[in-house]
């Protein structure tokens, strides 16, 4: 059986893993990622382009390493007309990034990487186009009181199978992508993998 490390600490990500066979070991890179997000901003870099580098460093931090296993790093942002929006750090800024989805249109972006002895050796993003309803500010906050803090954290301030599901008044692309992994495309690349 393929072994892959998992360059994540998402549990998200990893019972994705898990509920498709894929064996995966955690092995969290711990990337300083908003020192790269603000270097790459400065560049004038895309929303997309951060997911994929931050996804690729995470994956070939752990990749250097761990010599001849499959390492694979993840990163999901989400883009409000070009403009990034990370996860929350507490829940004051989850409300602030709700308020600013509220009644927009926004695309959630998930990049994978898979690395092997320190180089990328594969990557694919995926991107789902989400409208969220036109809320008040007490049905925002409503929300987020109904969430644990470990969904808050881990979705981008939204758990789109559960609670978060109700924001949306459409939902366009994979639920494994708004998850935060690709994992049909994952899947494909391995069974391909010799």
């Amino acid at each position: 059986m393929l072994k892959i490390i998992l360059a994540s600490s998402s549990k998200v990500r990893k019972k994705l893993l898990d509920e498709n066979n894929i064996f995966s070991e955690v092995r969290p890179s711990n990337v300083d990622e908003d020192t790269i997000k603000i270097s790459l901003l400065k560049k004038k870099a895309s929303p997309e382009t951060i997911s994929k580098n931050l996804a690729e460093l995470k994956a070939n931090k752990i990749s250097i390493t761990d010599k001849d296993n499959l390492v694979l790093g993840a990163d999901s942002v989400i883009d409000l007309d070009g403009e990034l929006i990370s996860k929350p750090n507490n829940r004051n800024e989850a409300l602030v990034i709700l308020k600013k989805l509220n009644g927009k249109k926004h695309f959630l972006i998930s990049s994978v990487c898979i690395s092997k002895n320190g180089a990328m050796v594969w990557n694919y993003s995926d991107k789902a186009a989400l409208i969220m309803k036109k809320m008040t500010d007490d049905e925002l906050t409503n929300y987020l009181e109904k969430i644990s803090d470990e969904a808050l954290y881990s979705y981008n301030v939204y758990q789109i199978e559960g609670e978060g599901r109700r924001l949306f008044s459409s939902i366009e692309g994979d639920k494994n992508t708004i998850m935060g992994l690709p994992i049909k495309k994952i899947k494909q690349y391995l069974s391909n993998y010799k």
